[in-house]
């Protein structure tokens, strides 16, 4: 196996002679890559390396991108002020960078109205277009009609 360490030089040595070694130096033989040929080998104090592994994982973990998505309701029969209010609402949400999911929730006789449904999320989608991207077109799910928009990457 190759050894390496902070207190040792890297060489290639047999199994025994890397845990004499390590029990000399009195810390502890961690494998590193198994895959490798010949595998590689570190002696380190292994509470510390663990404590490293999990510093390296949070910091990653903090690193990625949170991304959220914002829904906005309609009824078929929304007028046009709610139709702005909401809009505006939408605009903010794509802006800041969250994913906007609208979608037209027919209730009861409604269901009538799709048409209505789906005129009303396209032309939501219409006044969108330039800070979102349109994910997939108006699809009716059960009771819903649902559209989804993506930010655009600036």
């Amino acid at each position: 196996m190759r050894l390496v360490g902070d207190n040792v030089e890297p060489a290639i040595v047999k199994t025994s002679e890397a845990l004499d070694k390590a029990r000399e130096l009195e810390l502890d033989l961690v494998e590193i890559s198994p895959n490798a040929d010949p595998p590689v080998c570190r002696i380190v104090d292994y509470r510390k390396f663990l404590y490293a592994q999990k510093k390296k994982q949070k910091e990653i973990k903090a690193n990625q991108a949170k991304v959220s998505v914002k829904e906005i309701r309609f009824g078929p029969n929304t007028d046009e002020h709610d139709f702005q209010f909401k809009l505006k609402h939408a605009r903010k949400f794509l802006e800041e960078g969250s994913k906007v999911k609208a979608y037209v929730f027919f209730r009861g006789r409604t269901i009538v109205f799709k048409e209505r449904g789906e005129i009303l999320l396209l032309k939501f989608a219409q006044k969108l277009e330039e800070v979102g991207i349109l994910e997939q077109m108006p699809k009716l799910e059960g009771k819903r009609m649902t559209v989804m928009f993506n930010p655009k990457k600036k």
